[in-house]
């Protein structure tokens, strides 16, 4: 698999084991990745390490035949355990360097911004490779509690024009938003509660995928 040259940000699923209940995660992944999804992320804050080995062996299993790559939420050290592509951390995670020498030079890593003041620092400090940011949240969300304060699509933008990396806009996402995220310049958009929990996975995922693809760049 190539994970880097046709890495596909457009549709971020971002999962969340409360919100797909009984389905599971593995079967929303597949279900998700079957309808469109190009790039999965695990995540759940409140597992152990144990269990997010377990969760995520389960979802590369889920994904075996496809494409799509799968990234580790904040536990970079579990990604060879899990078989996973890369990982994604925060501002209050480990650092990029960390991550990186964690990882190894082939996979994957994300990193989330809020501000330009965060781009600016990427950009004046020597920063190993990144492959994209994710930028938010750009509105309103209830599925982290702890995140920060929703910036809007205008602050998105700006990050987005100014990174060379490729933006995906996360925070208050779901189909009615794509068209506005990527006239923005956004490479995709992450969702966790337009898919999680839906009464059907396959038919969340496709208006989503519909309204990105049919959106002007």
């Amino acid at each position: 698999m190539s994970i880097r040259g046709d890495l596909d940000l457009s549709l971020y699923l971002v999962t969340d084991t409360a919100l797909c209940g009984e389905f599971g995660v593995p079967q929303t992944v597949r279900a998700a990745v079957t309808a469109g999804v190009s790039i999965v992320q695990l995540r759940d804050p409140g597992a152990t390490d144990l269990e997010i080995i377990e969760l995520g062996r389960a979802v590369i299993e889920a994904l075996r035949g496809t494409d799509v790559p799968l990234i580790v939420n904040d536990r970079v050290h579990l990604v060879d355990a899990i078989g996973a592509q890369g990982a994604h951390i925060g501002q209050g995670d480990l650092s990029v360097g960390e991550a990186r020498a964690l990882l190894g030079h082939d996979r994957l890593l994300g990193l989330s911004v809020q501000t330009l003041e965060h781009l600016s620092v990427l950009g004046s400090e020597n920063i190993p490779r990144l492959d994209y940011l994710g930028v938010g949240p750009v509105w309103p969300q209830s599925t982290k509690p702890d995140a920060a304060e929703a910036s809007g699509l205008a602050v998105f933008e700006q990050i987005a024009r100014a990174s060379a990396l490729p933006s995906v806009a996360i925070g208050g996402l779901d189909a009615s938003r794509a068209a506005s995220v990527r006239a923005a310049g956004g490479a995709g958009i992450a969702v966790v509660s337009a898919i999680c929990g839906q009464a059907d996975v396959g038919a969340a995922t496709r208006r989503i995928r519909l309204a990105w693809d049919g959106a002007l760049s």
